[in-house]
């Protein structure tokens, strides 16, 4: 498949690149991390990456970067907003648009959800979320972003329960990158686990 229409079918909103992201002005993600990041090795271990932070912050670029890097590296990649991926999960049955977009989504080796936990969710858009990330969370790897913490998701979520089993799906391959706003920063606290083959098969 061509760069071209992996990027058509992405639907980035916009074409934030490495080129014009500041690694200098981030304290806390070195280049040495960034490139572990674009080795796209975890992208092939289904590797969950949960960008935390406030608005503004940096964590759309890092992880449209990410995505248009997988592109050129000839990975399928979808950008989609929680908002619009519940929207779709409603829809796809009778809108031909969402049918062909779930359809390319399920296909990805990368699944970016920006903006999740936004807002409070009806029971039913929370148990079609679960859903969508329990049939995928294996076949893919993942980047959300949030401005809320994990710990915060069930009360958007409404159901506690829920929350505790999309969250040990994601979590269980997965890293939380926290940009912190008053550097204006990205702080990443790694686990051992990307960096070190050994922990990964111990």
């Amino acid at each position: 498949k061509n760069s071209e229409k992996l990027m058509k079918w992405a639907e980035f909103p916009d074409v934030l690149t490495f080129e014009n992201f500041r690694l200098e002005e981030q304290t806390a993600i070195g280049e040495k991390q960034l490139n572990i990041l674009k080795q796209l090795s975890w992208v092939d271990e289904c590797f969950t990456l949960i960008m935390m932070g406030p608005t503004g912050a940096g964590k759309t670029h890092l992880s449209t970067a990410l995505g248009i890097h997988a592109i050129k590296r000839g990975y399928q990649v979808s950008f989609i907003s929680m908002d619009r991926l519940i929207y779709v999960l409603k829809s796809r049955e009778y809108i031909s648009k969402s049918r062909t977009r779930y359809k390319r989504i399920t296909k990805s080796d990368l699944i970016i959800i920006d903006d999740v936990m936004y807002m409070a969710y009806e029971p039913q858009d929370a148990h079609l979320f679960f859903q969508f990330i329990y049939e995928m969370y294996d076949k893919t790897a993942f980047i959300l972003t949030s401005n809320k913490g994990p710990s915060e998701w069930g009360k958007f979520l409404g159901d506690p329960t829920l929350t505790t089993a999309i969250l040990d799906r994601l979590l269980h391959r997965s890293e939380i990158l926290t940009f912190n706003e008053e550097q204006g920063s990205i702080r990443m606290k790694y686990r051992k686990a990307l960096f070190d083959k050994q922990s990964v098969e111990s």
